[in-house]
């Protein structure tokens, strides 16, 4: 999964260019491009991304709005990293896979460094893999979930495990090496036990990254209202004992934890999320897709039929459109680059902005210390384990002190 933040993808201006002032950088942040493809032939129970059935006249129509959002949006310049997220990738056909990523390198110019593609087991194809391999895509991200029929039925997934090893199988042998698998936990009837099995499996296919996300009740979806009913009810200090035991049996099997749910053999971090932790720039593509750029955070339209309205028309509508000061940027800085396990560093963020007082956030930071939740050495802190574990009140706290600056 892209981080799920929406922080996707970056630019292609000179170094400072659209930054609001007090933001400095002394060399170029990277540009990702993150692409949104709406497409699902079914809706997951725990979903609530924007998606749209594929029909023919759709995927024509977005593709071509794609092409001209290019064309107003992105400059013209080598982009770091691109991901395509959804909705579904790999429901396109091979023919628009081509047609997509050959307009991207069109107007980029060059490869990225790092290229994923989410992909579901059921549509993964040889022919589409043919197609990725040779467009220069060189990290897919499979969105197994579970090996286990019963987990899968639970979050109402429609491949069956026997369709993630098939998918595997075929990934890897149109030459992928890069290959990530996602997972969901504190699924409704899951047992630890269930779980520990589908951690053994995903170890012994021994993919390059692992990402293992706890399932959160999205508005708007089949689990929420079952939630909702008092069908299903979430267990916090099971959902904790959760992630304590999946941080201990990754880390000895070789997978490096560094970020809250994510795992990777040496070298191998997604490059493109760990840039959108950072604040980096980023352009999104496609209705929904969300962007951080000169100056500004914003959203397309959720809705494939307004967006197509607008850019065929020459028009860029966004919502949910921030201005991005220094104090934002610089707490966005600290609640995400906690989530990192290396933390960040209050020397390069205080560089990077300038105008905003860190020093004020000591008393915040010893206080945070003293409760156990992080530690400080020299210039950089990071949150210990039991931190990690509440990441997101921290976070609320860091919002809260900084609004106070």
């Amino acid at each position: 999964m892209q981080a799920k933040l929406q922080p996707p993808p970056r630019p292609l201006l000179p170094s400072s260019a659209g930054l609001p002032q007090g933001v400095q950088h002394t060399r170029e942040l990277p540009l990702g491009v993150y692409v949104h493809i709406p497409f699902c032939s079914s809706t997951c129970d725990f979903c609530a991304f924007y998606q749209e059935e594929p029909k023919r006249e759709d995927l024509n129509r977005y593709l071509t709005g794609v092409e001209r959002e290019l064309a107003l949006s992105v400059p013209h310049r080598a982009a770091d990293t691109v991901f395509w997220g959804g909705g579904t990738p790999s429901a396109l056909p091979a023919r628009d896979l081509e047609r997509l990523g050959r307009a991207l390198l069109d107007h980029l110019g060059a490869s990225p460094k790092e290229w994923t593609i989410e992909m579901a087991p059921s549509s993964v194809k040889a022919d589409k893999l043919a197609v990725l391999r040779d467009l220069g895509v060189n990290r897919i991200s499979l969105g197994v979930q579970s090996f286990s029929e019963i987990t899968l039925a639970a979050l109402g997934r429609r491949h069956s495990p026997t369709q993630v090893y098939a998918a595997i199988d075929a990934i890897r042998a149109a030459g992928f090496d890069n290959l990530n698998l996602d997972f969901i936990f504190s699924v409704p009837g899951q047992t630890e036990s269930a779980w520990l099995t589908d951690l053994r499996e995903a170890v012994n296919i021994a993919p390059a990254h692992l990402s293992t996300y706890c399932l959160t009740f999205e508005e708007d979806t089949a689990l929420w209202l079952k939630l909702a009913r008092g069908q299903i009810r979430p267990d916090a200090l099971a959902d904790a004992a959760l992630y304590e035991t999946t941080w201990d049996f990754l880390e000895n099997a070789g997978y490096h934890q560094y970020e809250i749910s994510n795992f990777a053999r040496p070298g191998r971090e997604c490059v493109h999320n760990l840039d959108t932790w950072k604040m980096s720039k980023w352009i999104g593509l496609g209705p929904s897709a969300a962007s951080q750029f000169q100056g500004r955070r914003y959203a397309n339209t959720a809705d494939l039929s307004r967006w197509l309205a607008g850019v065929e028309k020459g028009i860029l509508e966004h919502v949910d459109v921030v201005a991005l000061t220094p104090a934002l940027l610089a707490a966005d800085a600290l609640v995400f680059g906690l989530r990192l396990n290396r933390g960040v560093d209050l020397t390069t963020l205080q560089n990077r902005f300038p105008d905003f007082d860190f020093p004020k956030l000591e008393t915040l930071w010893r206080k945070l210390h003293e409760d156990g939740l992080l530690e400080k050495s020299g210039g950089s802190i990071r949150l210990t384990r039991t931190g990690r574990l509440v990441a997101d009140r921290v976070g609320v706290k860091i919002l809260e002190a900084v609004e106070e600056i």
